[in-house]
């Protein structure tokens, strides 16, 4: 079995939850025209925190307005914050005064756009909330490793991904790409890409676990290749999976990524599909990602 190289120095391309590790220097970081795209992209706790903080300042800047008014809201404290702020929380969610009102032409035009505000500041809220809820997602789990090992006669390079959910992945293709430092002729350092040929790259109904197969010939990127030479260019295999997801009919996908020493040579995943009592497939998910040697392999037969 080849050595595992570890290189403490090399970021992945892809990280294993599927997150891109690129740092982008001479474009800002914000544009108001990403401003939709940011709120549905933040987490839920930052979404939430974000509204909770926008919706207290809004009311604390009308209780401003209320009180540069005067005496204009009816059995309120004159000049007092906390009753104007509460007033201000009452108009713009519409809930009905109690014992404060506006008394004054004043406070009735703020109130008017107050209510104005808050009838849209509900309407994106509740869009936003909808569109985050409604974003479809994959549940798709990758194996930690990769492995390569004698398959029909060929070297090939061997992964597990499976679909977590009880429903089906309809569709589903999967891409392989090789990514590897190179040096041209002209002796220019270069990040190169390279499609790997895949045995299956797509099926029609995704449900039980996959292994993805590249075989090694002589038309393969990988062909030749060791355990030095992939570590010395800071190989890196990223897999991309997108399917129809069938509750929702709507796209979904997945991205992973293997770094050199994720990639684990004369080994094979060990066999995680079995059939029930009633005739049912199962799949083990406790031995997903776990491999053995060749030779126990052979052993076995």
């Amino acid at each position: 079995m080849g050595k595992r190289y570890r290189s403490p120095s090399l970021t992945r391309f892809i990280s294993q939850d599927g997150q891109l590790n690129i740092v982008r220097r001479g474009v800002s970081g914000f544009h108001r025209g990403d401003l939709y795209h940011l709120l549905l992209t933040l987490s839920w706790g930052w979404f939430l925190a974000l509204f909770s903080v926008l919706y207290l300042v809004s009311n604390a800047v009308f209780a401003l307005i209320y009180l540069a008014g005067g005496d204009c809201i009816q059995n309120a404290r004159p000049g007092s914050f906390i009753d104007a702020f509460f007033f201000s929380v009452q108009t713009m969610a519409t809930i009905g005064y109690g014992a404060m009102y506006p008394r004054t032409p004043y406070a009735n035009a703020v109130v008017t756009v107050e209510a104005l505000a808050g009838l849209f500041g509900v309407a994106m809220a509740t869009g936003l909330a909808f569109a985050r809820f409604s974003v479809p997602t994959a549940r798709v789990i990758f194996s930690r490793v990769a492995a390569i090992a004698p398959y029909d006669g060929v070297p090939t390079l061997m992964f597990r991904t499976a679909n977590q959910r009880r429903d089906v992945i309809v569709e589903a293709q999967i891409r392989v790409t090789l990514v590897r430092n190179e040096v041209n002729r002209e002796g220019e350092f270069m990040r190169r890409f390279y499609d790997l040929k895949l045995v299956r790259s797509h099926t029609s109904m995704f449900a039980l676990s996959w292994t993805v197969m590249h075989q090694i010939d002589e038309t393969s990127p990988l062909y030749g290749a060791t355990v030095d030479s992939l570590a010395e260019s800071e190989s890196e295999i990223v897999v991309m999976l997108t399917g129809l997801d069938e509750i929702v009919s709507q796209t979904i996908h997945a991205r992973h990524s293997f770094a050199t020493s994720d990639i684990l040579w004369n080994m094979r995943f060990v066999d995680i599909l079995s059939r029930m009592p009633d005739g049912r497939r199962s799949i083990d998910y406790t031995r997903f990602h776990d491999v053995m040697p060749i030779e126990s392999v052979r052993g076995n037969k």
